[in-house]
């Protein structure tokens, strides 16, 4: 029986996790409770652990410390949508507790579940019982019990999940919608596919089944470009770009030699390139003695095409240029379709990054475009509720400038928030202006059901379209174009404008016919179509 775990073990464990989460995250997905093609749980969670398993590629030793800080830093970059945040921050307790101590025993992983659970809890704003956080405070609390009873981990943790398996099972009974729905939590289920996962690595069981997952070659590159921007540039460690063709080779040299070439420049720079053969070889360095190359190159043959660029030079510009055209304020944006992105750009958004249903960018993805913004304020439309914690997460990824998150629920919210700034005022009074202009838009959705429910009312079976605004379903039936004419007319009151934004799989005449229709309907409203392209929703309505 193991009654110690260590770095090596602990790195296991949560590549175990990362593939048997990977392989169930389908399952995790239907679990959703809204029928609509969004069902991401599952993935969300898979590809945050998934993060933390790439950044455990890089890690060159077993030290606890090493990679317990390698997965609470690659679960943070990559946290996406609301459960894939919350298990990033539920790691970021555990490894918290964990890398204080070379070797774990189940005392001390019972106590790193405890500040887990609390961890995730003072993340969420307005923690919900019946989620993810039941589910792991149950398990923690379990575990609080369980370490005085037993003290190796296969006992223990065979109990721990008994008793989460126990916890996702009432979730139900805590969240009247699961149980109207006849499902229990996805992001609990996921928690325990992730404790599963880690419990057949200390079994030494081999974990079967399809996946997407693959377990990462540690890394042998230095240069983590990821959160690279132009500031970063002033500190270069090898100034001159030094490049050259060795021609006419000396018939002495062999291709030994030109390997320990590429192995002497290693050894004085970086981004180091030598193709060729006997007849020809092709050079690249960065490095502070380019003397020193030519010299060893002219070893094996003659020198051509000589370029020596002094890149700190270069950069001095370059940091100057972005000195001078740095704002005070920028905007990024969450997009879904190639016409929403455009509408995004006209309204001089800085950034738009792919996102939406069933595509929720990461904590990271969201840092990276903030980072390429030129701006010391940054304004982050997330347009999307399964967004808004990454986005919010992504505030301490981020260096030198500050985040401002709107949270924006929808691509027409959105589009209010943009049509809000403006750049002569200052920062609080814009962020101010932003909130407030997302009251001033009603939004509307079309979609179609996935799966057979009932759910507010309705029978609904898969395929049927369904009209629904921010909370829940207002409108089904089996045509696009009358579920559409039914919810706008459960949505307006007294709005003057109809704004329909037509999606990837609507035909442009299609939507035209429907603007027409709703014209005649409302022949007070203004009715606009714009080409949308997004994916999952035939459209997006707002009403102003």
């Amino acid at each position: 029986m193991r009654k110690i775990i260590n770095g090596q073990m602990l790195k296991s464990m949560m590549l175990s996790a990362a593939k048997y989460l990977d392989i169930n995250r389908a399952s995790v997905d239907a679990l959703n409770v809204f029928p609509v093609p969004d069902g991401d749980t599952g993935t969300n969670m898979s590809l945050t652990l998934q993060s933390a398993a790439k950044e455990l590629a890089d890690v060159r030793t077993n030290k606890t410390a090493d990679v317990a800080e390698a997965v609470s830093k690659g679960a943070l970059r990559g946290a996406r949508g609301n459960s894939g945040v919350i298990l990033s921050q539920i790691l970021r307790g555990v490894c918290q507790v964990l890398k204080k101590e070379e070797e774990i025993d189940v005392k001390l992983f019972a106590q790193a579940l405890k500040t887990g659970a609390e961890v995730a809890y003072g993340a969420v704003s307005q923690p919900k019982e019946g989620t993810i956080l039941t589910v792991i405070r149950m398990v923690a609390d379990a575990a609080q019990s369980l370490r005085r009873k037993y003290s190796d981990f296969e006992t223990f943790f065979r109990e721990i999940i008994k008793e989460g398996d126990a916890a996702v099972e009432i979730t139900p009974t805590l969240l009247p919608v699961l149980k109207k729905a006849g499902v229990v939590d996805a992001g609990g289920k996921g928690l325990m596919c992730v404790l599963t996962g880690m419990e057949k690595a200390l079994l030494g069981e081999e974990i079967n089944g399809e996946t997407s997952f693959v377990v990462p070659e540690t890394s042998n590159n230095d240069n983590n470009l990821e959160h690279m921007d132009l500031l970063s540039l002033g500190n270069i460690e090898f100034a001159y770009c030094t490049e050259f063709f060795i021609i006419n080779i000396k018939k002495k040299t062999t291709l030994a030699d030109i390997e320990r070439f590429k192995e002497f420049l290693l050894s004085i720079g970086d981004s180091v390139i030598v193709i060729g053969d006997l007849e020809f070889v092709k050079v690249h360095v960065h490095t502070n003695q380019p003397g020193r190359a030519l010299t060893k190159a002219l070893e094996l043959g003659e020198l051509d095409k000589l370029k020596i660029e002094n890149m700190l030079e270069q950069n001095r510009a370059l940091i100057k240029k972005y000195e001078e055209e740095k704002k005070e304020m920028g905007m990024m944006s969450v997009s879904a379709g190639e016409g929403i992105t455009s509408i995004f750009k006209d309204l001089m958004v800085d950034a738009v990054i792919e996102g939406g249903q069933s595509m929720n960018p990461s904590a990271s993805d969201i840092a990276d475009a903030v980072q390429r913004i030129n701006a010391d304020n940054v304004f982050v439309f997330p347009n999307n509720k399964n967004i808004i914690l990454a986005a919010e997460q992504a505030k301490s990824l981020v260096e030198n400038k500050t985040i401002h998150v709107i949270p924006t629920k929808n691509i027409p919210q959105g589009f209010a928030a943009a049509l809000a700034f403006n750049p002569d005022l200052p920062v609080d009074e814009n962020k101010a202006n932003m909130i407030h202009a997302l009251d001033s838009v009603t939004v509307g959705q079309v979609t179609y059901a996935v799966r057979n429910t009932k759910l507010y009312g309705f029978d609904l079976k898969v395929g049927d379209i369904m009209g629904l605004d921010n909370k829940k379903i207002l409108a089904t039936g089996k045509e696009v174009s009358e579920v559409t004419l039914d919810l706008i007319e459960k949505l307006r009151s007294d709005e003057e404008i109809i704004t329909l934004y037509y999606g990837q799989d609507v035909k442009e005449e299609d939507a035209e016919a429907l603007a027409a229709a709703i014209s005649e309907k409302y022949p007070d409203c203004d009715v606009e179509i714009h080409y949308g392209g997004q994916p999952i929703y035939y459209y997006y309505i707002a009403l102003e």
